[in-house]
């Protein structure tokens, strides 16, 4: 198996008439990384997937493969493999034949092909799989099987769009583990594309979230998630309350935000967004709902909000309490279960706290799902 290589994408554009796709993307995905695409129905990340495996041409720009371009090569060209989210798998060849299909295609004999889907089948852990037919093994073990019969292709990256879709959510999270430890193995560069948070947060190096053709912001899982560089990536990726408002006043790169509805708040300014920001500018306050706490009395008045309690739920590990603020504003916070009693009334009025450096402001824009 060859160890993977990095893959770049520089100023690329792909357009379907007057209509963009992908705008202006630049990304690096070093060799041996497993770098994820993460966004919502036609953001583009599907499309970007497409383009570097060779079945759609970029109007403008460029995609390198370990530092070669990859302008004018076919899919048969480029060192990639491609698993589709129906797998494709066919369904009237053993699993070992559907493993070694591209060896056959280059006249590879029934003795070699057999020895390297063995050593697959181990290295998937479905050993004793091999002369079953795809009908015969579960959802979980057709999507290994697709896997192998890419990695026997030895490509230099394998492209995976959103392969687990279709498994129920105890199964996916069971494969993302797996998926991950192959990737481990193997070595290679996997791009890998999908609209679940949790699979990009947990399974890859780096991610790109992306919004309407817009590579948003790229980096590691705790990157995106803690130092999101603009208010589409702070309310996409995980759960956050959001309060709008003016900056009133910046310091040590911290500002304090005059919002419109719960005082003024005092928050950190992200490392995408430092330089964006002055005094008077619309902004946007985004606090995790486990950012939150209980308030003591020495907490200071602009890192505290009031709210009453609309309704708690109990999640085992944790308790959400959902709040109501100042003109009607939708909260929620997270406590972690510890024994203690957490439900609080409905109507119960509570003083929250939250730390400045948790709390994060970018200039206002647009969030998700509006």
């Amino acid at each position: 198996m060859s160890s993977g290589v990095a893959v770049d994408l520089q100023d690329m554009w792909i357009k379907f008439g007057d209509f963009v796709a992908v705008r202006d993307a630049n990304v690096h995905i070093n060799g041996g990384d497993f770098f994820s695409f993460l966004g919502g129905s036609g953001c583009g990340k599907t499309t970007i997937l497409r383009a570097v495996s060779g079945f759609l041409e970029p109007a403008q720009g460029k995609i390198l493969i370990g530092g070669n371009d990859m302008a004018g090569k076919g899919p048969n060209e480029r060192p990639t493999a491609l698993i589709f989210q129906n797998l494709a798998l066919f369904p009237l060849m053993k699993v070992w034949e559907n493993i070694t299909f591209s060896m056959e295609v280059r006249g590879a004999s029934p003795k070699e092909r057999r020895k390297r889907a063995d050593e697959l089948l181990d290295m998937i852990a479905l050993a004793d799989q091999g002369d079953k037919l795809p009908s015969e093994l579960s959802g979980g073990q057709k999507q290994r099987v697709a896997i192998a019969r890419a990695l026997c292709a030895e490509p230099d990256v394998l492209l995976l769009d959103e392969p687990l879709s279709a498994l129920d959510l105890g199964l996916r999270h069971h494969m993302r583990t797996e998926l991950r430890e192959i990737q481990k193995r193997v070595g290679i560069t996997f791009i890998y594309i999908t609209h679940d948070q949790s699979e990009a947060l947990t399974m890859s190096d780096n991610v790109a979230v992306m919004n309407t053709a817009v590579i948003q912001q790229i980096g590691s899982g705790k990157d995106v998630y803690d130092d999101p560089a603009t208010s589409f990536v702070a309310s996409f990726v995980g759960m956050n309350n959001m309060f709008r408002g003016k900056v009133k006043s910046m310091s040590k790169g911290q500002a304090l935000i005059e919002t419109n509805r719960s005082g003024n708040l005092l928050a950190r300014v992200t490392t995408g967004a430092t330089g964006k920001l002055k005094v008077g500018d619309d902004a946007m306050v985004f606090i995790r709902p486990e950012g939150f706490h209980i308030a003591d009395k020495a907490t200071k008045t602009n890192t505290r909000i009031k709210a009453n309690v609309r309704y708690s739920e109990f999640e085992g590990t944790s308790y959400n309490v959902f709040l109501e603020g100042d003109a009607g504003k939708e909260m929620k916070m997270s406590l972690v279960n510890r024994g203690e009693a957490r439900l609080y009334a409905p109507g119960s009025e509570l003083m929250l706290q939250f730390d400045a450096n948790q709390a994060v402001v970018v200039p206002a824009g647009e969030v998700a799902g509006e």
